[in-house]
């Protein structure tokens, strides 16, 4: 008697665990980090004549290695700096110390070596929510709903008026 022995037929299992390999590695997507999005100015090799604005227009936060705030030569609070940049973008109350038009506000931001890097983004990040906020309350002024609700022309005008200017110097110790 003859026994019949069942076996399968494994010899297109590496074609199909190749197959199977590709479409793994075609179909999935890799997250990449990004950064911070900032516009970087061109390198140029020569020394250009420095033009400094003058000191009304200049909101100099700077930030030291205890992680400690200095802005406009006093000490403040990550917690008060959005609130500060606002009033200094805007000058509502028509200060002679501050720009006179919120299209002259310079935010400029100097690290020492050693600042944290949380620190440097929560910084970075209440400066940005300054700029946001201004332009939410401009746009629900002027067109009567949010920001992220307007054409890319309405907001093209917003920021025209209203610019980001964030002025970054190179880390240093001091």
């Amino acid at each position: 008697m003859k026994r019949f022995e069942n076996s399968i037929n494994a010899g297109s299992m590496a074609d199909i665990a190749f197959l199977l390999l590709i479409f793994f590695l075609v179909t999935t997507t890799i997250d990449v980090d990004k950064g911070i999005t900032v516009k970087l100015p061109p390198w140029t090799p020569e020394i250009e004549d420095i033009h400094h604005p003058p000191a009304k227009n200049v909101f100099g936060v700077l930030v030291n290695k205890q992680d400690q705030l200095l802005v406009r030569g006093e000490f403040l609070p990550i917690a008060q700096l959005k609130e500060r940049a606002i009033e200094f973008i805007l000058n509502p109350n028509e200060r002679g110390d501050m720009p006179d038009n919120p299209r002259r506000a310079i935010i400029s931001l100097k690290n020492d070596r050693e600042t944290s890097y949380k620190t440097y983004i929560s910084v970075y990040n209440e400066l940005k929510a300054a700029y946001n906020s201004i332009w939410e309350e401009e746009a629900l002024k002027r067109y009567g709903q949010d920001y992220e609700g307007l054409t890319t022309a309405e907001k093209k005008a917003i920021r025209k008026d209203i610019p980001l200017v964030i002025s970054e110097a190179e880390p240093s110790s001091f």
